[in-house]
């Protein structure tokens, strides 16, 4: 009797294994990262400019939602979409390696601050169909440099993670166009 007892209780353990180990290898598990084809992390520097064209017939970045009617200072509120070119220099002209693509809103009542929501789509080079997605806080007014995460990428940039230094290289407040430096720091493989 003891004997049946205790085959009857590993056949009702080896059950409960099997049906553990099946939902945890169902949802998630370990990858080694060579079988995505990720090599050794490094780290890499990008720099370029952003062309954030708001005035005249080859407008960049349009509004698509505006400020309220509160007069803010600010313009809290507004939502401006953009398709601006990236650049290897300050000017126009210069060649264009890419497109920031996605949308900045004014996010701060009492100041200039953004929040930024866009994707670095390249074109150039090794990096062509690649992109750098940054998500974060630009705080416009009240920093010369300011810092965005990197969060993301895809393609060469899978798995990428870093910052962004943005630095205005020139401003008009008649168009309100703006070209804006870029120095991108990025860990990806």
């Amino acid at each position: 009797m003891a004997s049946k007892l205790i085959i009857f209780f590993l056949i009702i353990v080896s059950f409960t294994t099997i049906s553990v180990l099946g939902e945890e290898q169902g949802f998630g598990r370990p990858l080694d990262r060579k079988l995505l084809g990720l090599k050794k992390e490094k780290l890499s520097h990008f720099r370029f400019y952003f062309h954030d064209i708001v005035g005249g017939h080859n407008a960049t970045a349009v509004q698509v939602v505006p400020a309220p009617s509160n007069k803010s200072a600010t313009l809290f509120g507004q939502i401006m979409m953009i398709d601006n070119p990236l650049t290897l220099g300050p000017k126009s002209s210069s060649k264009t390696v890419g497109k920031a693509q996605g949308f900045y809103a004014s996010a701060a009542q009492q100041e200039v601050a953004f929040l930024m929501v866009m994707n670095f789509a390249f074109i150039e080079g090794k990096y062509n169909g690649s992109t750098l997605s940054i998500l974060g806080r630009n705080n416009g007014g009240s920093s010369r440099v300011r810092e965005m995460p990197v969060i993301g990428g895809s393609r060469l940039f899978r798995f990428a993670r870093g910052y962004a230094e943005a630095t205005t290289h020139s401003y008009d407040p008649k168009t309100g166009d703006a070209v804006i430096e870029y120095n991108v720091y990025v860990f990806h493989y």
